[in-house]
């Protein structure tokens, strides 16, 4: 059944349960044919409200920082695989305390750490903490390079000629993270690189973390292939395998509900302003940059069919997206939907210019709506001093 609209405030991030079940649904299965564990990645979807549904088909979550390790303690009930390009000092105990699994990024991180890694440990031997290094196969296909992480002078990762022939004692596990909403033949040739450059050390490895990336929730992902490099590695290696998605556990899940609040001529050109922003709400349609698709509306311009550029609520100049085409004129009050809006939005909102930060909410199996979450003037003075 569709969304009822008139129960949504705007604007507004909705997440639609039944897909994000299928979704989950999809990706444990997966990991139960391929004897691996798929956990979530918080840096793209951090939507705590959800994870109680996430709970129902994944045993874990990876973080990159404290607040998200606490996130996935206090939400999720789980101990954090936790990963970071560097560790504080003040903090590192307590993601000791949080954490089931830690990843360095450099060998100076590990030597840093070690003697507290093991005096914790010896305190503590109840607890399961496994330590792993990152490692940079030097092979990524990732197109736009602030999304690359083997660019040249990569901070992520240590490549193979900063590593000893064996592993350092201590470290347990491998990660790597190279692709970004890839397919599984990109995998496979990344899998080549690692290893090419990496074997020797996988054969004393306890477990490999791919990281995330693994888009198998993508109409066209080839599920059998990722199973069987998955399977393939695991057998080879005798090693435990972990996949971290973010982006294909929240993929095409939600959407961002927003409103037309004018519509103007700008020499020639036909300006719909929302109350929205794309630098503030959907900061990736700039980053990367990529045009989000509205239903409803042509993706590119069509002649002879109204037209718009689609502007922010912000006062920068670049705020704006476009141009689209509709099958009539927008006006003041009608509604643009911006399709696949869940994933690495909400963790990258600003309240920049003072905009509020789009509500969020659920539209429920049962065909309700749950408001989790608004903002106001509290949320932008609290972000401030």
């Amino acid at each position: 059944m569709a969304i009822d609209f008139k129960e949504i405030p705007s604007p507004c991030f909705v997440l639609e349960e039944e897909l994000l079940r299928k979704n989950l649904e999809l990706i444990d299965s997966v990991q139960k044919a391929a004897g691996c564990q798929i956990i979530l990645a918080l840096k793209g979807f951090s939507m705590y409200s959800a994870f109680p549904i996430v709970k129902e088909y994944l045993s874990g979550a990876t973080a990159s920082s404290l607040n998200e390790v606490k996130l996935i303690n206090d939400f999720m009930g789980y101990q954090s695989h936790t990963y970071m390009p560097a560790y504080l000092d003040s903090e590192f105990e307590e993601i000791m305390q949080r954490s089931s699994h830690i990843t360095f990024n450099s060998l100076s991180q590990w030597e840093r750490f070690q003697g507290r890694v093991e005096a914790y440990k010896a305190a503590n031997p109840g607890k399961t903490l496994s330590c792993g290094i990152r490692v940079n196969p030097q092979y990524s296909e990732v197109a736009t390079d602030m999304y690359n992480p083997c660019v040249p002078g990569s901070r992520l990762g240590v490549t193979r000629d900063k590593l000893p022939d064996e592993l350092p004692a201590g470290i347990d596990g491998i990660h790597f993270h190279t692709l970004c909403e890839n397919g599984s033949d990109t995998l496979e040739r990344t899998l080549a690189a690692l290893e090419e450059r990496f074997g020797d050390l996988l054969h004393q490895a306890k477990w490999l973390n791919m990281g995330g990336g693994h888009l198998m929730t993508r109409e066209g992902y080839d599920i059998s292939k990722l199973i069987k490099l998955v399977s393939t590695i695991k057998e080879k290696y005798n090693l435990e395998v972990i996949l971290e998605p973010g982006s294909a556990i929240a993929w095409r899940t939600g959407i961002l509900y927003t409103t037309v609040l004018d519509v103007l001529d700008s020499q020639g050109i036909d300006v719909a302003i929302l109350d929205t922003s794309f630098a503030a709400h959907m900061p990736d349609t700039l980053e990367m940059p990529y045009k989000p698709a509205i239903r409803g509306a042509h993706q590119e311009p069509v002649e002879g069919k109204p037209t718009y550029r689609l502007g922010g609520m912000t006062c920068l100049a670049g705020d704006y997206m476009g141009d689209y085409s509709f099958d009539k004129p927008l006006e003041i009050g009608d509604k643009i939907i911006f399709e696949d809006m869940i994933h690495y939005t909400m963790v990258k909102t600003t309240t920049f210019n003072g905009v509020n930060l789009p509500s969020i909410g659920i539209w429920k199996a049962d065909q309700s709506f749950q408001l989790v979450r608004s903002y106001g003037y509290e949320s932008f003075k609290d972000r401030l001093s």
